[in-house]
């Protein structure tokens, strides 16, 4: 009897964590307010690498102006799939670069979002801190999934739309609570930040194609 009490009373397993994390440190001192007021213009240098790198191009001659080559330059998808589909591969390279582009991208994201005064770098970790473990494809992935998990993510989009329409007013905010304190109220921080994290797991699902697992439904 007193076995199957103690079996009835054991905590359900935790689940584990989802294939992609994301965390980004706090800053608890003074932010600095003169870069914050023009964060807009000091942002511009490195949002230029930004769409450099993620493969932007101008072209005139098209009604949208931006076109975006996403097989020669910014996140690779495209190739991922069918070498993911035809060779049950991805080349650690590609999974490299995807990452590392990830990274940099949130950590421009980071600073136009004032939860860093810290200028964002090419290469280094900084306050932002990104997880995506590289995925053993035959035994982890799904070979036919990536070419619906683009649709399968609709409900994500929409929600995280939502969700960003948020976060936007909360830089706002915390641009002001900057200005008059130098600090980032903490709640709002948590938010934005949860809400990034969020689109990552989107992300790592849809489009990096690093793992099958279908995103949370969460800000946790």
């Amino acid at each position: 009897m007193a076995k199957k009490e103690s079996k009835a009373s054991e905590a359900p397993p935790t689940p584990p964590a989802y294939p992609a994390s994301l965390t980004i440190d706090y800053p608890d001192r003074s932010l600095n307010r003169l870069t914050t007021f023009f964060r807009i213009f000091t942002v511009i240098p490195i949002a230029i690498i930004a769409v450099l790198v993620s493969g932007g191009s101008f072209d005139p001659s098209t009604t949208n102006s931006w076109t975006w080559l996403y097989a020669a330059g910014g996140t690779l998808f495209l190739p991922v799939l069918l070498m993911i589909l035809f060779r049950q591969k991805y080349p650690r390279w590609w999974f490299d670069w995807n990452i590392a582009l990830t990274k940099f991208s949130t950590r421009v994201c980071t600073y136009i979002g004032l939860l860093t005064d810290v200028y964002p770098s090419t290469d280094e970790e900084q306050v932002v801190h990104i997880e995506i473990p590289y995925p053993d494809v035959p035994k982890d992935l799904n070979r036919w999934l990536p070419l619906v998990k683009w649709f399968l993510a609709i409900p994500h989009y929409i929600v995280l739309a939502c969700l960003a329409i948020a976060a936007i007013v909360c830089v706002v905010i915390a641009w002001f609570a900057i200005l008059f304190t130098g600090r980032y109220p903490r709640g709002l921080f948590d938010f934005v930040v949860a809400v990034s994290r969020w689109g990552l797991r989107v992300a790592a699902y849809a489009f990096l194609l690093t793992t099958d697992r279908y995103p949370l439904f969460s800000l946790d």
